[in-house]
């Protein structure tokens, strides 16, 4: 049957017009279940419809068929701009040309509605086998619904094959589904804290909502050899919980892709504003914050997350005989207080949730040997949660289980899983401010209360050392006197982000001073945590002047004052900056931070002839590099001559030789360049007689190759060679997949010293707009000016937003007017650089006169676009 032309029109007329209304409603009162139910009823309208017109309703009397929904669309969840997954569900051979035909117009039909429509064709018996290559088809037969045709075909798929195919491979459909599931979460790093998440794909989101759904189904109807009703599988406290959260997903979902205009499910930086603005997901009237807004998310990922990995790690599995060993041996860990089974804690009586410090025991334990709570533990506790708060225990007594917790190997698991419980809480309310906190500026990868526990996770990890640095900081960790000290500030080191106030670090003294009392620590253990806490920034801020400076080096270690306090110190900046994001610990910050803790170290241990000890030292290197190159002993000598200590502190000795060899070249190029590639950047390292602008003109050519710089060196002898050492990365891998442009980029490099190139046309020549990233977060342009840290130079600290050629426009300032730039420490958080430079001016520092000469066209150079 063919339907008339007027029909046909109707049909699209009247969908397009409730589909403009859905939108409507849903901008109106961004309620997502209620667009998702309409937009389903409305798709199941129009199938049937058309259903009827091409397909005879008495067709399926000769060739038995069915149409039926499957996958989201069988559940009734279908988003504005989700896939329409549709089953021809028919019995047997099936070659009538007709009816195939009229399935080929039903769907062009359901095409030109601009519906996603994904049809499939099958048999009962394609849907009675498992095949491990498509597991989501046998996946979304566990939601298919009935639409037309053939009901009895549809009730022998559902009554029938679905439940016997589940129960004869549902081991390998669980399997399969936890190994897929498992892949997806580790390519989001197997954690829910992300700055733009996806919240359909990423842990915590949609797509594990649809796993709790189907884990629950596979299992109910494992047991009950029929289908189940999957609310009864999961107790009422955390359906209600999992519940909101489901339907706060719809809402976002919904809101992502009217927004969007096609399936987009990344909740990006600007969406996220414009969801708080529009309250979607929650009911207060009231405008909310965008890092409010997604504290929401987060607690609700969470949720989601947390039943997820439960029934994933409840899943029977064929193991080798060495996991179940090993199991085995984790369960002779019970005793009278808790069993383990599987690995899950099991609380032995039915009243062990009420007392404080049996939970407290669980959770050392739990610490301990690296085990998770079992979901009827968990459910314990949280039914006995609201009776805990008036006993717990309070002082030293509370500090001892406390501090048995902080000192396991797995103490940030046992903090998060308390976290969760709402008992972490209870035991330190000054974290309460920071649970599920989003920090908006680009840099932190994590929201605060994750951040702090993986600061502890990052320290544990260092019993088992991966990297050269993890031997090192581990061997520092393993030495502390009292290693929970640290582990407490790192705890409380950020509580202050949660409350009111731009100082964080003095908010969170406050706050830890009150939970230090509270918890009756003796004072010298008082001071130390306060001493970390408010001192928690100090080498990160130390690192942005130059190191090798003795008077900064000194004033660091007066400040820090002990050994001890300097090892914990040292391990906390390691652990803080390593838990912001996964770059951020860059190997060449883990080089400064053990470089900067050597130098402290020797500073606070050296004996009184300082000097004696440092020139022999000097000596001592000297004479090794005139081993490795006894041919160069004196032109070693004569190149070496008035640069200062740093050179030899920050070059290896292969490195010093191959300078002085490209310094012996001078004479037939006056321009020597070496770029290498390294393990995580190139280095271009240029030796040359010392020229106005020439750091900026280097500077200015690595911006037009797009190059981004994450350090520089500069230096300068007795004979006016400069040493400049640029180490970058090549965002575009220009030079890494071209080896010819190698050879080009260095021929810029050379002709713009030479002053044979326009450096400024190059850039403009080579800049493309809207290459650079959206600034996502306000910086605000700072400079600051120090005469006092250097006893010979101007220190002058720049902290911007980056952009494309901003060090190129910040170093030609500085030689415009007449400044030598003697070192550069170039470094970038997230979107914003906070570079260091050491500046003097015919030999001098810098007077005021002309600090404010630069400063006026700095601000002015870095406030244009």
């Amino acid at each position: 049957m063919v339907a008339s032309p007027s029909i046909i029109d109707e049909l699209r007329e009247n969908h397009s017009r409730a589909l403009s209304q859905i939108r409507d409603d849903f901008q109106r009162v961004m309620d997502g279940p209620a667009a998702v139910a309409q937009q389903t009823a409305l798709i199941d309208e129009s199938a049937k419809r058309l259903w009827s017109r091409f397909i005879s309703n008495n067709d399926h009397r000769s060739h038995p068929i069915a149409l039926i929904a499957i996958g989201g669309y069988g559940r009734s969840m279908l988003f504005p701009h989700s896939d329409i997954d549709l089953l021809f569900l028919h019995e047997g051979e099936w070659s009538d040309k007709d009816a195939r035909d009229k399935i080929r117009r039903f769907s062009q039909e359901m095409w030109d509605l601009k519906l996603r429509l994904s049809p499939q064709t099958r048999t009962l018996s394609d849907c009675d086998r498992v095949d491990p290559n498509n597991l989501e088809f046998t996946i979304s037969l566990l939601d298919c619904r009935y639409l037309a045709g053939d009901e009895e075909l549809f009730n022998r798929l559902r009554r029938s094959v679905v439940p016997r195919l589940i129960m004869r491979e549902n081991q390998l459909i669980m399997q399969k589904l936890a190994e897929v599931t498992n892949a997806r979460h580790s390519r989001f790093g197997n954690t829910i804290f992300h700055l733009e998440p996806n919240i359909k794909e990423s842990p915590g989101g949609l797509r594990d909502c649809n796993l709790v759904h189907w884990l629950l189904l596979l299992s109910g109807i494992e047991k009950l050899r029929e289908w189940p009703e999957p609310q009864s599988l999961i107790s009422p406290a955390i359906r209600e919980q999992f519940s909101r959260a489901l339907d706060y997903l719809i809402s976002v979902r919904c809101f992502l892709h009217y927004r969007h205009g096609r399936d987009d499910n990344t909740l990006t930086w600007e969406a996220q504003a414009e969801a708080a603005g529009y309250r979607v997901g929650i009911k207060q009237q009231e405008r909310m914050a965008p890092e409010e807004w997604m504290r929401l998310y987060f607690r609700h990922a969470r949720s989601i997350q947390r039943v997820a990995i439960q029934l994933l790690q409840e899943i029977p599995a064929s193991r080798s005989s060495l996991y179940r060993e090993f199991q085995n041996w984790r369960s002779r860990l019970s005793n009278s207080n808790f069993s383990v089974v599987n690995g899950f804690i099991l609380l032995q009586q039915p009243g062990a949730a009420k007392d404080p410090d049996l939970l407290l025991n669980m959770f050392r334990f739990m610490a301990e040997h690296g085990l998770r709570l079992g979901t009827s533990t968990e459910q314990r506790i949280e039914q006995a949660s609201a009776n805990l708060a008036g006993k717990m225990p309070k002082g030293a007594k509370l500090w001892k289980h406390f501090r048995e917790v902080l000192l396991q190997p797995h103490a940030a698991d046992a903090l998060r899983a308390m976290h969760f419980l709402g008992l972490l809480n209870l035991f330190l309310p000054e974290l309460a401010s920071i649970d599920s906190l989003v920090i908006r500026d680009y840099y932190h990868r994590f929201t605060v209360d994750e951040h702090s526990f993986r600061t502890i996770e990052n320290l544990h990890r260092l019993r088992h050392p991966q990297s050269e640095w993890e031997i090192r900081f581990g061997e520092l960790f393993g030495e502390l006197e009292h290693p929970e000290l640290l582990l407490l500030a790192l705890l409380l080191h950020d509580v202050g982000k949660g409350m009111p106030g731009n100082d964080h670090v003095k908010a969170s003294l406050q706050a830890a001073w009150q939970c230090l009392e509270r918890l009756e620590l003796a004072p010298a253990e008082r001071d130390t945590v306060y001493f970390l806490i408010a001192n928690h920034l100090e080498i990160s801020a130390t690192l942005r002047k130059d190191i090798f400076d003795h008077a900064t080096i000194e004033m660091f270690a007066e400040k820090v004052g002990t050994p001890e306090r300097l090892k914990m110190l040292c391990l906390l900046t390691y652990a803080d900056i390593k838990s912001v994001n996964p770059e951020a610990l860059s190997p060449w910050k883990a080089e400064n931070i053990w470089q900067l803790y050597i130098a402290a170290t020797n500073q606070l241990n050296r004996n009184v002839d300082q000097h004696t000890v440092s020139t022999h030292a000097q000596d001592e290197q000297i004479a090794c590099l005139k081993a490795m190159a006894p041919g160069l002993a004196q032109k070693l000598e004569a190149f070496l001559e008035g640069f200062p200590a740093r050179y030899l502190k920050t070059h290896s000795s292969e490195e010093v030789i191959s300078h002085v060899g490209m310094a012996n070249g001078l004479a037939d190029d006056a321009i020597q360049l070496d770029l290498k590639k390294g393990q995580h950047w190139f280095e271009l390292t240029v030796v040359t007689p010392d020229r106005p602008g020439l750091f900026a003109k280097i500077a200015g050519v690595l911006s037009s190759w797009r190059m981004n710089i994450v350090k520089a060196n500069a230096f300068c002898n007795n004979a006016g060679v400069i040493v400049d050492t640029f180490y970058f990365t090549d965002r575009f891998r220009t030079l890494e997949l071209n080896l010819p442009e190698r050879e080009r980029f260095k021929r810029n490099i050379s002709d713009a010293l030479a002053g044979e190139l326009d450096v400024d046309r190059l850039i403009r020549e080579r800049s493309y707009a809207g290459r650079d990233t959206p600034a996502k977060v306000k910086v605000e342009t700072q400079i600051e000016f120090d005469n006092d840290s250097s006893p010979h130079s101007t220190l002058v600290q720049v902290i911007a937003p980056d952009r494309t050629g901003l060090l190129y426009n910040i170093s030609s300032t500085f030689a415009h007017h007449g400044c030598n730039i003697e070192i550069a420490l170039i470094d970038t958080e997230g979107q914003m650089v906070i570079d260091v430079f050491y500046l003097r001016a015919g030999g001098k520092k810098l007077g005021r006169t002309k600090q404010e000469q630069l400063r006026q066209e700095l601000l002015e150079i870095l406030s244009s676009p």
